[in-house]
């Protein structure tokens, strides 16, 4: 056996087309191209148009629309931030991605169908003031977001099933890359819809997000766990409730200091995505009202920072690979950083667009190292539920982001267009804390992998 196994030549490495065209990554990466379409699409366009639409008219009732679509995105948020850590501990104990993602996901398509569904109805009845459609149309938005979320949670998790060492940072940039194409697929349902029916495009995005999701749910084989593992998660999994997960978490925050690196990484991520998230929710309103941009010159502006997201996302896939997760983030800090400062002092449309295609990078980049940090730091048996506190912090920070950036607007906004740009520059204040607590991550770049 020894003479055979020396004798057998050794297997050519695969290169990168051929990774990434493989039918297990294929279909994964397809799927985050599904679910950027529901992103893009539901919440960021069409939801907050549809709800503007019906119950605007004025300056007033289009500032009551918009508390409705804080407050169903903050009812999303709440259930997340209930449940993500607890899937978390779910997919550990019973060693199961695809099989959860499923479910959830086909749940988030339905939401979404019904969405539509809802809005096409007329009926006369209505529901703390409002007409019962648009209760129905708030109520299956905020289950199709916590459902999409979520889904998402078990996608992330099945990095490690595709790639090992230096190809983790290579496939996770081709995911998000792929993810942003999502976003310039889904805009085809507006050259349908136009400027009115919106009910439309929730039917056509849902359909979309169907589409697209078939490769990982009928084409993607599930890595299986070792038996032994196998039937320890089975019988854990039997013997605990699924609430029970909060004691498992608790236990792991016990152990914070055998797990410091991963700990601090996603105290730098709290930081990292609170800027972010912020500056994605503001974007549009920083752009009209502090840039003087209208509404076709945003879409385009939009449209190329998803460019440069997708570019971003492709080049720190590789520097990743090259230089290791923890400088690969510190880098990106750097862009994002100097992309807060160019648009807060942009007072020509030449930087704001320099600055815009600048934030397209970090946007796109942030994901693929933070993601890249989470596998390489965390232990392979608690992987679920440090994407899951990885998951948590993210949306605590994407609700604290935009208090901040509210109340010094508020609070200056006496002076102008000038409380909008200090507000901009809060959100560089938290990513170089972020930067700095990054440089106190304990971290050892994974070894080069020689084999297949």
């Amino acid at each position: 056996m020894s003479q055979l196994a020396a004798s057998k030549p050794p297997r050519r490495k695969r290169g990168n087309a051929g990774l990434f065209l493989s039918l297990p990554v294929l279909s994964w990466a397809l799927y985050d191209f599904a679910n950027t379409i529901f992103s893009s699409n539901i919440v960021t366009i069409f939801f907050p148009l549809y709800l503007q639409q019906v119950l605007g008219g004025d300056a007033r009732m289009d500032q009551i629309a918009s508390t409705f679509i804080s407050y169903a995105n903050a009812a999303a948020g709440l259930l997340l931030v209930i449940f993500t850590p607890l899937l978390g501990v779910w997919m550990d104990r019973t060693g199961r991605k695809k099989a959860l993602l499923v479910p959830f996901a086909l749940a988030a398509i339905a939401c979404t169908f019904l969405m539509g569904f809802a809005a096409y109805t007329d009926s006369p009845s209505s529901l703390l003031g409002l007409p019962l459609s648009i209760v129905a149309v708030l109520l299956f938005f905020t289950a199709a977001k916590f459902f999409y979320n979520s889904s998402q949670l078990f996608y992330d998790n099945m990095l490690p099933d595709l790639a090992t060492g230096s190809q983790v940072p290579l496939i996770s940039g081709f995911g998000v890359a792929v993810g942003y194409v999502g976003t310039l697929m889904g805009l085809v349902v507006y050259l349908i819809v136009g400027s009115g029916d919106y009910p439309l495009a929730f039917v056509l995005t849902a359909a979309l997000f169907l589409l697209f999701s078939l490769p990982i749910m009928t084409l993607y084989k599930e890595k299986a766990p070792a038996p032994a593992l196998n039937a320890a998660n089975a019988a854990n999994a039997a013997n605990k409730s699924f609430f029970s997960g909060y004691r498992d978490i608790y236990e792991t925050f016990k152990e914070a200091r055998q797990h410091r690196a991963v700990f601090t990484f996603m105290i730098a991520y709290f930081f990292f995505n609170d800027a972010v998230a912020t500056a994605i929710a503001m974007m549009s309103i920083y752009a009209t009202a502090v840039m003087g941009f209208s509404a076709g010159q945003f879409i385009l502006l939009y449209l190329v920072a998803t460019v440069w997201a997708i570019i971003g996302s492709f080049a720190f896939g590789h520097i990743t690979r090259r230089l290791g997760g923890k400088t690969a983030s510190g880098l990106v800090a750097l862009v994002l950083i100097a992309a807060l400062i160019l648009a807060a002092a942009a007072f020509s449309d030449a930087v704001f667009w320099a600055a815009a295609c600048l934030y397209g990078v970090a946007m796109g980049s942030l994901w693929v190292t933070s993601r890249t940090m989470i596998v390489e730091l965390s232990p392979p048996d608690k992987r679920g539920q440090f994407f899951g506190l990885f998951a948590f912090s993210g949306k605590l920070s994407s609700v604290l982001g935009p208090l901040v950036y509210g109340s010094v607007t508020w609070a200056l906004s006496g002076y102008g267009t000038l409380a909008s740009r200090a507000a901009l520059l809060s959100l560089v204040v938290m990513a170089v804390i972020g930067l700095f607590v990054l440089l106190r991550v304990p971290y050892r770049k994974p070894a080069e992998e020689v084999g297949p």
